[in-house]
């Protein structure tokens, strides 16, 4: 069996052409998104199929949104990121997409109407939470949670304002809330009140509705 060979840049070289990218990739950002507030940003897998629940389900919280003066951020690629520029778009309204340039798996969705492309990674995560005053979490793979928890950790050590991160599909998402509060609280390495900053719900209807409730634009 052949293992996965990965092509790495050797992070030693070309240091401080590098550095005029990712500051080319900040500008641009920063350039661009300000004009799509306010935004949810939303997550989930990029594995998706077109007729899933998953899917329409994405598609739908994001059009109901877009109907109660929210634009949608999303990763640009396809799977949930789709539904989520395609409920945006075809409801009217901004449907942002930060493309991230990968090897294999991600290409560019048709929905999104304002295009980002990103090298690298961790400034494209700057510009999915600085412009975002909701997070969306549907379920998904490495790349949702990482999104997850990156949000968790933020507002946990009050480096961002909070803001709610609402996951949807309560049955997917109740092993990880049950282990948190069982392993996590339970070993004193989270406070209690952490808990608090996660909210499960089931319907796109109830993740408008605390949104719409606890955001001020």
């Amino acid at each position: 069996m052949h293992e996965k060979q990965y092509i790495v840049d050797d992070l030693t070289k070309n240091d401080t052409w590098r550095m005029f990218n990712i500051m080319a990739e900040f500008v641009e950002g920063f350039d661009a998104l300000p004009k799509v507030y306010p935004a949810v940003t939303i997550f989930g897998s990029a594995r998706s199929h077109s007729n899933s629940t998953n899917y329409k389900t994405t598609e739908k919280v994001a059009r109901l949104l877009v109907e109660n003066g929210f634009n949608i951020i999303s990763g640009g690629g396809p799977g949930v990121m789709e539904a989520a520029n395609k409920g945006a778009a075809e409801a009217g309204g901004k449907s942002v997409g930060l493309h991230i340039h990968l090897p294999n798996e991600q290409k560019p969705n048709k929905y999104a109407n304002v295009r980002l492309d990103f090298k690298y990674f961790f400034v494209r995560k700057v510009m999915f939470v600085k412009y975002a005053v909701a997070y969306i979490i549907m379920p998904g793979g490495f790349g949702t949670l990482d999104e997850l928890f990156e949000a968790l950790t933020l507002i946990q050590t009050r480096r961002i304002k909070p803001f709610p991160v609402i996951l949807i599909n309560s049955e997917y998402w109740k092993g990880l809330s049950d282990w948190i509060k069982k392993t996590l609280i339970g070993a004193k390495h989270i406070s209690k009140s952490d808990i608090d900053l996660l909210r499960l719900v089931d319907t796109p209807e109830e993740a408008v509705d605390i949104i719409k409730k606890t955001v001020i634009v």
